[in-house]
């Protein structure tokens, strides 16, 4: 078992993990997506146009926040900041925070109205139980099963009891490392493909509830999944 699994017993107890685990995988993202940030923006722009159940999913979750009583959403993970403004544009009062400062200044200059921030959901710097929704949308597809534990406890301890969760990632089974991409441009990092009972069981493990399960573009490519929680 790994260390941090041994400690997710207690949500907060991930947290102390961080230190226990190589942050090689971390600075490989970093570099990987500033090196395609303009290439992804690009490539990215229009991403949601085509996929109707992601749409309805970021739908249901805007709904989610204005009924348990709105506030500030954090989307982790943000990349260029085109999932933010799609959320901004539903009533939601969503802010960025991603890994690459190359994304980040992507995204302020698409969206100069909204408000992104660097960070890392793997030291998540944002004050405990402030924010009214959270959302990763294919964020997580880079973090090893060793550490989600300790990116659920800081999810878990930024957001308002209440406060629902939307979780995307690819559909499957099993790791590939992926050394280019987004116009051919070099990049180093493992792309975890997961079942939606194993990052539920993630979740549950933070102490967040799960309501719902998804599986999407099931005959493509890539499928996807969806999980919806709440704190």
């Amino acid at each position: 078992m790994h260390s941090c699994e041994q400690a997710s017993g207690d949500p907060a107890g991930g947290l102390a993990c961080a230190t226990m685990i190589t942050d090689s995988w971390l600075a490989d993202t970093r570099t990987s997506y500033d090196t395609v940030a303009a290439s992804y923006t690009e490539l990215l722009r229009d991403g949601l146009a085509a996929q109707p159940y992601l749409r309805a999913a970021l739908a249901l979750f805007a709904e989610q926040v204005r009924t348990a009583g709105g506030g500030p959403v954090a989307d982790i993970g943000c990349g260029p900041g085109h999932v933010t403004a799609h959320l901004q544009g539903l009533g939601a009062d969503a802010f960025g925070v991603d890994l690459s400062p190359a994304m980040i200044e992507a995204a302020r200059r698409a969206h100069p109205a909204l408000r992104f921030e660097v960070g890392s959901m793997t030291d998540l710097d944002l004050p405990d139980a402030s924010v009214a929704g959270l959302l990763a949308f294919w964020s997580l597809i880079h973090i090893p099963d060793e550490v989600v534990p300790t990116v659920f406890a800081h999810f878990r301890r930024v957001m308002r009891p209440g406060a629902p969760l939307l979780i995307g990632f690819h559909l499957g089974d099993g790791t590939r490392l992926k050394t280019e991409g987004y116009g051919g441009h070099p990049m180093r990092v493992h792309v975890h493909h997961r079942r939606p009972d194993r990052v539920s069981g993630w979740l549950r493990e933070a102490e967040f509830t799960i309501e719902a399960e998804m599986s999407i573009n099931l005959d493509r490519t890539l499928p996807g999944a969806v999980v919806f929680g709440r704190a």
